[in-house]
This record gives C-alpha cells, sequence and structure tokens, in this order.
C-alpha cells in the first residue's frame, strides 16, 4: 500500500513540485517500504527520533526536519540533515551557522511564516521575514533556500487557499532580497493540490503515505 500511495502521487503531482514523505511515528519497517518504492526525501518532527532512524536506515536518505526546532538540538543533526523547514527566529538561524561550522557542512534551511489564523501555529510574520532577511548574511554555513508555511485547520477551502497565496506573495517579496531562494514548502495530505496550485514547490505529506495513526 505505501508504494501503491507514493506511486500515485508522483503521477499526480507536477514535474518541479517536491514530495516530501512525513515519517513522524512510523516505523523503520514503514519508511523501508517508502523507500524501496523510490523515495528518497523524509520528513521527521523530532530530533531524537530523526537521530535514531538515520542510523538504521541507508545513508542516501534526504532527511527533512519539519518540527519545532529548539537551538541546543542543532548539533544533534547538523552532520546529517538535508533542509531544516522550521526556522523561525534570527537566534535559531545563527544557530544553525554555527553548528553547521562545528559539522563543516552548509546547511540548508526554510524560513517558517506564519500565515494561520490559529495563534498556535508558529513562525515569523512577514515584517520579521523582510527584516531579517535586510540583514547582510554572509555567514559561511547557512544558506536560506526559501520559505515554509501552515495553514489554519478548517473546511473553508478559501481560507487555506488564501493563506497558500498569501505565503507565494511573501516569498516573491523576499526573493527582492534573497534572488537565490527557490522552495516553498507548503500543503499537506488534506490541501496539497490545493497548495500546489497556489505555487508550491515542495508538499509535505504523511498519512496519504503511511495512513492515519
Amino acid at each position: 500500500m505505501i508504494g501503491e500511495q507514493i506511486r500515485k502521487l508522483r503521477l499526480e503531482l507536477p514535474a518541479g513540485v517536491s514530495l516530501v514523505a512525513v515519517s513522524k511515528f512510523k516505523t523503520v519497517a514503514e519508511i523501508r517500504e517508502a523507500y524501496a518504492a523510490g523515495q528518497r526525501d523524509f520528513g521527521e518532527n523530532y530530533v531524537q527520533e530523526l537521530v535514531s532512524k538515520a542510523e538504521e536506515l541507508p545513508s542516501d536518505i534526504r532527511w527533512h526536519f519539519i518540527g519545532r526546532l529548539q537551538s541546543n538540538k542543532v548539533k544533534y543533526i547538523a552532520p546529517f540533515v538535508h533542509l531544516i523547514h522550521s526556522v523561525d527566529s534570527l537566534r535559531l538561524l545563527k544557530e544553525i551557522n554555527k553548528q553547521g561550522q562545528a559539522a563543516g557542512r552548509v546547511l540548508d534551511c526554510l524560513l517558517q511564516i506564519h500565515i494561520a489564523e490559529e495563534e498556535t501555529k508558529s513562525g515569523l510574520t512577514e515584517e520579521q521575514f523582510l527584516s531579517l532577511l535586510e540583514q547582510p548574511m554572509d555567514w559561511g554555513y547557512v544558506r536560506v533556500k526559501g520559505v515554509m508555511g501552515m495553514s489554519t485547520f478548517t473546511d473553508d477551502r478559501e481560507v487555506v487557499r488564501a493563506e497558500f497565496r498569501n505565503l507565494k506573495e511573501i516569498f516573491a517579496r523576499g526573493k527582492l532580497f534573497l534572488p537565490d531562494m527557490s522552495e516553498v514548502s507548503m500543503g499537506m495530505s488534506g490541501d496539497w493540490p490545493m497548495a500546489v496550485e497556489e505555487g508550491s514547490t515542495m508538499v509535505r505529506i504523511g498519512s496519504t503515505i503511511f495512513g492515519a495513526r
């Protein structure tokens, strides 16, 4: 079933849109099944779980950290993480640069933007995002690749569409400061087709692939 779902999603996703399989709380065996179907990008929310799985699974997996990241945990994933989706402060960005230097590698990141109506969702405001990009960023071990956002949990599709559209517009304004940005990570199992319509380049899909928890 896992392999079938991945193949189905690949047929439905347009060229240029990456699929991140959200594998939090999933077993190593389940991830291996997805890997056997050709999936290489996996997203995890918890540092300890990510480190444990990375030790057991093939080294060519591209691990994405998609959860809330504490500064004191960056050092554990810096040696191998492919992309950090959830950078929501200048302080965290500086720590990622520091740990990238310690690990001897440039760490790719997305800046998380708060686009939802829910206060519980984290992220930078548009003003904070643009202010951060205005600062000179000549650090050698961190690279901002784009933005990430999470929509409101609601059945109102137009609210969600407006939030996705807003994130893409914020991304476009950010490119005036950082032209090399290329990624807009938005859209999950329930709303990814709409996210793609509004300009997503990367979708994070868990339950559609692995089944509900």
